[in-house]
């Protein structure tokens, strides 16, 4: 992943990487670069587990003292990426028919630049335990994600409107462009949801694919392939 900053030397991901654009009612296919992140694991629904809100609330704090550390130590500044998260069930019909959202699991993360190494987030985990250390950092891992090819577009609204989106994506787009499902279902927060309406959030949607080279009688519905559904 190679990055440039502007003149003043902090690095806005989001203008800088392509992967964190999307457009409203288009679905685009991308292909995103290897990335490492900051990642809590959780189960449950989002909306009242305490675990989620703890994820969150312990995120942030290693991210930015990961920030400072690149700005003080190393002379590279940044901003700090959206919030992001993966999900799945072991029953996919949690998501679907049936919306059991006690049965969610999901991972939580915040990006961090390629040139921050595993020691600089062990010190930034060590400094947000010296004082009020959150629910959830013995959780803090950091990991790399490989997802390659990708779908996505942005998602503007509640995300309990997102299944019609998706159904787009699963059924319409993916077969259309002979591509099967992979991965797992992916969401960047570009709105805080926790302090914008959930009629203006902004949600980009990401679904991994590889390229399907069945002959058409041997495929199943996109969906049925496995990959991700719809959050929340």
């Amino acid at each position: 992943m190679t990055v440039t900053g502007p003149a003043d030397g902090k690095v806005d991901f989001r203008r800088t990487l392509d992967t964190y654009r999307a457009q409203r009612g288009r679905f685009r296919l991308v292909d995103v670069p290897d990335m490492q992140y900051l990642m809590i694991d959780g189960r449950g629904d989002p909306n009242t587990a305490p675990a989620f809100t703890a994820a969150v609330e312990t995120l942030y704090p290693v991210a930015y003292r990961v920030k400072f550390a690149s700005r003080r130590e190393l002379g590279r500044d940044y901003v700090v990426p959206p919030l992001e998260g993966l999900w799945w069930a072991e029953d996919m019909a949690s998501f679907t028919t049936v919306r059991d959202k006690s049965r969610w699991r999901w991972t939580l993360m915040l990006m961090v630049p390629d040139w921050i190494g595993p020691g600089t987030v062990t010190a930034a985990v060590a400094q947000v335990g010296a004082k009020r250390p959150p629910g959830r950092l013995d959780d803090v891992r950091l990991e790399r994600l490989a997802e390659g090819r990708c779908v996505q577009t942005l998602h503007v609204g509640s995300f309990d409107d997102e299944a019609a989106v998706l159904a787009r994506l699963h059924h319409e787009f993916v077969p259309a462009h002979r591509l099967r499902l992979t991965g797992t279902h992916h969401e960047i927060y570009l709105s805080d949801f926790r302090r914008v309406a959930p009629d203006r959030r902004r949600t980009i949607l990401r679904q991994p694919v590889v390229a399907d080279n069945r002959p058409v009688g041997d495929r199943r519905g996109a969906a049925a392939d496995g990959g991700g559904q719809p959050a929340r």
